[in-house]
């Protein structure tokens, strides 16, 4: 294959276009001709197609009485879906052109997206079920867009797993970092010496030997943490995957309100049969205990789906995170956009010292999902990883004033005293003992908002050391997001009149990345500017200073 630079280009040695004027990287080798997905995904694309056209086909269907008319409409309607997939096939291209990517589409009208190189901010592979059988690959392109219904991204959904591979490496290549980086390509901390533990940084022996690639030497490969299988363990504990068998009876409930009458048994049949299921109270509450036991079971199962062979690694500039049991994805996240990470511990997941680990990245559409650099593992591994393929703040968290502590017992305890207190009136007023019985679970509520409330005011915290900040909130769902200083682009100082009468304030830090913002709740009012300025002191120490 030729590789061609730009028209305005003069071609430089091997095939490469010149830098542009004024220096900069070169631009990377074009493809000589636009290519196609690969042809088999021709075996895919109508099978996806039949879903949505289950609906139609089973309306023809029952309509014309399954009669040979029905039959012959129905055909049509997977034929036609057929030929479009071909004529989908045949009119989409894809071109690496320069500095850009472009991709055609002329079904109808001529349509071609391009998508600069260098605004490129990770490239995900990903192997369905169907894709895996017949060694195909989804490449989904992120240039981190965000708003309005179009995130400008782009997706070859068939190429092959090798042209896949060979493509993320093209285009990551262009916004691959400056050698000699040392806080990105090599960590402090990289060290972690607890006996046995997966997260041990360490070479990949397989990618260990160094070679030349146009010209520039690859870096070893560095494997941070892989997850063992015992930790499918820790998959009930985040409560994500609790509730998937009450979501499959709701599902099963609601597809029979739906479709009850074309499969021939009512629409009130599932009525009728949760009537008679009240009516007998024992079996009621076998299925509900089969429901609950199988809680666990399911989030095992769930965790083992979405996060088998988890396996988090540096790879050219770049950390890769692999997962995936049934649908294989690799996400890669580029190292010198990468701001802090984020540490979130559910309440059955901090009684059992379990966390999950989210990467802060300037640019990264659906950080939710892309974004994780662990799921549900121990602790001490979670800060272990962070650590060695990131960093870590050096100090520890700063309590916040007793006025916090009383601020979050009041709302954990008082709402629900109120509803006891207005309940007990009821109940002296009208003697009715329904009102007695609302009262109990209120007081209940209350009670146990005492000690949710002192556990919120101990999950606080904040601290600067220099290079990272970090702010710490949250009980049922606590958080921990540990920032660089560099990383902040703005305050703001927040006080509401509750907060004004309690003499405290929220400090929020505008980071470019992640969620945007992240907040040290109910700071004292000396304590927050102070704070602010300690991490970015040319903004805001004269105005600090003055107010003394």
């Amino acid at each position: 294959m030729t590789a061609h630079p730009p028209p305005d280009r003069p071609a430089g040695p091997e095939g490469f276009a010149v830098p542009p004027p004024g220096g900069g990287p070169p631009f990377e080798r074009a493809v000589a001709a636009p290519a196609r997905l690969s042809p088999r995904v021709l075996l895919i694309d109508p099978v996806r197609v039949l879903p949505s056209l289950f609906v139609p086909l089973a309306g023809v269907l029952f309509v014309g009485g399954f009669s040979p008319a029905s039959f012959g409409w129905a055909a049509f309607g997977v034929a036609a879906s057929i030929v479009y997939s071909v004529v989908r096939w045949a009119t989409f291209t894809y071109q690496v052109v320069g500095d850009r990517l472009e991709l055609t589409r002329a079904l109808v009208s001529r349509s071609v997206r391009t998508i600069p190189l260098e605004r490129v901010r990770g490239v995900d592979i990903s192997t369905p079920p169907l894709h895996r059988l017949l060694g195909l690959a989804v490449l989904r392109i992120d240039t981190g867009a965000r708003g309005g219904g179009e995130k400008q991204e782009g997706e070859l959904n068939g190429v092959t797993v090798g042209e896949a591979e060979r493509l993320k490496g093209l285009l990551l290549r262009r916004a691959r970092p400056a050698r000699g980086q040392t806080p990105a390509d090599a960590p402090a901390g990289a060290e972690h010496a607890e006996a046995g533990g997966p997260a041990v940084p360490a070479v990949d022996d397989e990618r260990a030997a160094v070679s030349e690639t146009d010209g520039e030497r690859a870096e070893p490969e560095i494997v941070y943490a892989r997850v063992p299988r015992r930790w499918l363990l820790y998959g009930p504990l985040s409560g994500a995957y609790l509730l998937t068998p009450f979501a499959l009876v709701a599902g099963a409930i609601g597809l029979a309100f739906q479709w009850g009458e074309q499969f021939g048994f009512g629409q009130r049949a599932a009525w009728d049969f949760g009537t008679w299921l009240w009516d007998h109270p024992y079996l009621l509450i076998a299925v509900a205990v089969l429901l609950v036991l199988a809680m666990p079971v399911a989030g095992a199962a769930m965790y083992a789906v979405f996060n088998w062979d988890f396996t988090l690694r540096s790879r050219d500039g770049y950390l890769v995170a692999e997962r995936g049991l049934i649908n294989r994805r690799s996400v890669s996240l580029e190292r010198r956009r990468i701001r802090g990470f984020e540490i979130v511990e559910a309440l059955t997941e901090r009684a059992a010292r379990v966390a999950r680990v989210w990467a802060i990245v300037t640019g990264l559409g659906d950080s939710e999902t892309r974004g994780q650099l662990l799921p549900a593992s121990p602790l001490s591994e979670a800060r272990a990883v962070t650590t060695a393929a990131i960093g870590t703040v050096g100090t520890p968290l700063r309590p916040h004033p007793p006025a916090a502590r009383r601020r979050r017992l009041f709302r954990a305890v008082a709402p629900w005293l109120l509803v006891t207190a207005v309940a007990v009136v009821a109940a002296l007023l009208t003697g009715s003992g329904q009102w007695w019985a609302a009262a109990l679970p209120a007081l209940l509520l209350a009670l146990l908002g005492v000690p949710l409330g002192i556990d919120r005011y101990r999950s606080l915290g904040h601290t600067y050391d220099g290079i990272w900040l970090s702010v710490r909130s949250g009980s049922l769902r606590r958080r921990q997001a540990v920032i660089e200083r560099r990383a902040v682009v703005g305050w703001t100082l927040r006080q509401t009149w509750f907060q004004r009468r309690a003499r405290v304030l929220t400090v929020i830090a505008g980071v470019g990345a992640g969620v945007g913002g992240y907040a040290a709740l109910d700071v004292a009012e000396d304590t927050g500017p102070a704070f602010a300025a300690e991490v970015t002191p040319e903004w805001l120490a004269p105005f600090v200073t003055s107010q003394k």
